[in-house]
């Protein structure tokens, strides 16, 4: 069952029938993960949750254990992993008209430059074939070198894990499938801080921009793409 269903009546699932939505992209040939801000301010930390204001809490650190899951497979059949970081200035110099809906949090446990919060999470490890980068808004690809990585290695599927999934995950995944990349969302690997707005933005994009995956499935795409890679080169 998927996390949307419930929120389904049967009038919505007749629409989508007849307006034949949520047909699968599939995976492609050369896959890529883009890791959205995996990032200590978004899952806290266990029985500290007040302290960080931002956090996902136990939703969040199972999601990043899923998401590791995903990036260890690709690390492992040598896929490229794209890690963010979103940072803001900590004067908000950069806040731009996100400053209107939400007040700059002076907070080591937020996502300000330079914090403990603003680290990648300790259960991520970047490898040698992989990249961090900082971005500045809720896309992955908005004024970050993002296309350019994925142009130079040729990428034609973008597998998304992080959070959260109606923020930066859902606006990343938008822009994917915008400029035609083939696009699949790791289910159990992001989270948000709220379920009906996580339910439903996983909703959205299965039904017209992306293939929402189960990890397994993912893993299992990727140890099968390696073993080929490996035939090849025998």
């Amino acid at each position: 069952m998927a996390a949307w269903d419930r929120y389904l009546t049967e009038e919505d699932r007749q629409v989508i029938a007849k307006g034949r939505f949520g047909r699968r992209v599939g995976m492609g040939n050369r896959p890529a993960v883009v890791a959205i801000d995996c990032q200590k301010y978004m899952v806290g930390e266990q029985g500290r949750d007040a302290d960080w204001p931002s956090s996902c809490g136990a939703v969040g650190r199972a999601g990043l254990v899923q998401a590791a899951r995903v990036v260890e497979a690709a690390q492992t059949a040598g896929l490229p992993v794209f890690f963010t970081l979103f940072e803001l200035d900590p004067k908000g110099r950069d806040i731009g008209i996100y400053g209107r809906k939400r007040d700059l949090l002076e907070s080591e446990s937020w996502c300000l430059a330079g914090t403990r919060g603003a680290e990648l999470a300790d259960v991520l490890r970047p490898g040698a074939n992989d990249l961090v980068f900082v971005k500045k808004k809720p896309s992955a690809f908005f004024g970050t070198p993002l296309m350019a990585y994925l142009t130079a290695r040729r990428i034609d599927t973008v597998v998304v894990v992080g959070g959260a999934t109606s923020n930066c995950v859902r606006a990343t995944v938008f822009d994917s499938a915008s400029l035609n990349f083939r696009t699949i969302v790791a289910e159990e690997a992001v989270f948000d801080r709220l379920p009906v707005s996580h339910a439903i933005s996983l909703f959205d994009m299965d039904r017209q921009f992306a293939d929402v995956m189960p990890v397994a499935d993912i893993v299992e795409t990727f140890a099968a793409h390696h073993e080929g890679d490996a035939a090849g080169h025998s």
